[in-house]
């Protein structure tokens, strides 16, 4: 009764955490193009640079934790070394925007006030 609930459930509560990865993501590459565009044309100085690489770790996480939980759900050993290859990478591309994150936060450390 529980295995069948969990196989009904998870499946809904992977989607919703992918879209809220892609909806992170996708927010945070058009706030930060608006940003390049402002500091472009109007002279200002946001730190686009982080914010869009704060947004992609955030979304990441996300998208991670969906892949998390696809394991619950794996019945094959070929499924889970797929899942295992994708988590991997995921884990990869999240130490190289955090480590991006870090030398963009040293970089410019003066973020004007944006509200």
């Amino acid at each position: 009764m529980l295995e069948q609930f969990i196989e009904f459930i998870l499946p809904h509560i992977i989607s919703l955490l992918e879209l809220m990865g892609i909806f992170v993501v996708a927010w945070s590459a058009l706030s930060a193009f608006w940003q390049y565009l402002q500091n472009t044309f109007c002279h200002k100085q946001y730190a686009f640079q982080f914010n869009l690489a704060n947004g992609l770790a955030t979304g990441l996480e996300f998208k991670m934790a969906a892949e998390i939980l696809k394991t619950v759900l794996v019945r094959e050993m070929s499924e889970l070394l797929i899942l295992g290859a994708v988590i991997l990478l995921r884990a990869l591309l999240s130490a190289l925007i955090h480590f991006e994150l870090k030398a963009t936060q040293h970089q410019a450390p003066n973020e004007p006030d944006t509200k």
